[in-house]
């Protein structure tokens, strides 16, 4: 399996993992609260407006790709939810719908967290194998000891139409954090492998029933000296709603990100300096 790993890294920074463990009840369940939700009216929405990396963002609010050509901001609506627990008051942060509306929406968002941090955890003990390491090595450096992990519901309409502009659900983009984990069940979502090259080749990444669609973040790209690749992605309009749940993982605030041994050699020498990761959420550059 590491094998397998490390060529879908090296090749794609994307990769499916089965049996994570967490619950296809549980991930029905997050789905329809998310469906509820959004289906409410945008000024109940609004009434959680997004703080401090919290709570609901708009329609067109943001714009990953500041590049692009639409002169609109991305055609979807998204739900953030942070740590559950942390230093100082930052689990506090969170947002939470009424529980009159939604009995049972933060219970069923805490459980979905944290076992999807397990599958996480589960996916970096995996990629430690496949850099020739201990599969225990993130965490003997302290990268899981306050982990820093994001929640995030999103919502693609599929009804929408622009004639002047080609809209997208999100635009071109990279994740900034560790280890990023997706589950949906429409199409829409696509990578380019070689980011730097124009034009760009896109290539659609095909939905497997039960599996998280995982990939590399910036910063393990920058972990593994670029041998792992933080690939470009973004997600089209496929003609009907799409919604998606993604797990952002980052590490611990203290661990210092340096590049791992088996990723450097006398030819290829580390390219980036030591550096510790901060507590903004790891979809500070991106969002998928």
């Amino acid at each position: 399996m590491a094998t397998s790993i490390r060529e879908a890294c090296l090749g794609y920074g994307f990769f499916y993992l089965v049996n994570h463990g967490v619950e296809d009840e549980l991930v029905q369940r997050v789905f329809d609260e998310s469906t509820k939700f959004f289906s409410l009216p945008i000024e109940e929405k609004m009434k959680l407006s997004r703080k401090a990396h919290r709570g609901y963002s708009p329609l067109y609010a943001e714009k990953l790709d500041p590049t692009g050509s639409s002169s609109k901001g991305d055609a979807k609506e998204g739900y953030d939810i942070g740590p559950l627990s942390g230093k100082g008051t930052e689990a506090e942060l969170n947002q939470w719908p009424s529980r009159v509306l939604f009995p049972s929406w933060r219970a069923t968002m805490e459980s979905f967290q944290e076992k999807a941090l397990l599958a996480a955890r589960q996916s970096t003990s995996l990629i430690a194998l496949a850099l020739n390491l201990d599969e225990t090595f993130f965490e003997k450096i302290g990268a899981f000891n306050n982990p820093s992990r994001f929640l995030r519901l999103l919502h693609y309409p599929g009804d929408l139409r622009s004639p002047d502009e080609e809209l997208c659900g999100a635009s071109a983009h990279s994740d900034f954090g560790m280890l990023t984990l997706l589950t949906n069940g429409v199409p829409g979502l696509q990578i380019c492998k070689e980011k730097f090259d124009q034009p760009r080749v896109w290539e659609d990444v095909l939905h497997i029933d039960k599996a998280f669609i995982v990939n590399v973040g910036d910063m393990l790209e920058r972990w593994t000296n670029c041998l792992f690749r933080s690939t470009l992605h973004r997600v089209t309009p496929v003609g009907e709603e799409r919604y998606s749940v993604v797990f952002f993982l980052n590490p611990d605030e203290d661990c210092v990100v340096e590049c791992i041994q088996s990723c450097c050699t006398e030819s290829s020498p580390p390219r980036f300096p030591v550096w510790k990761p901060c507590r903004y959420p790891p979809f500070a550059v991106g969002t998928t």
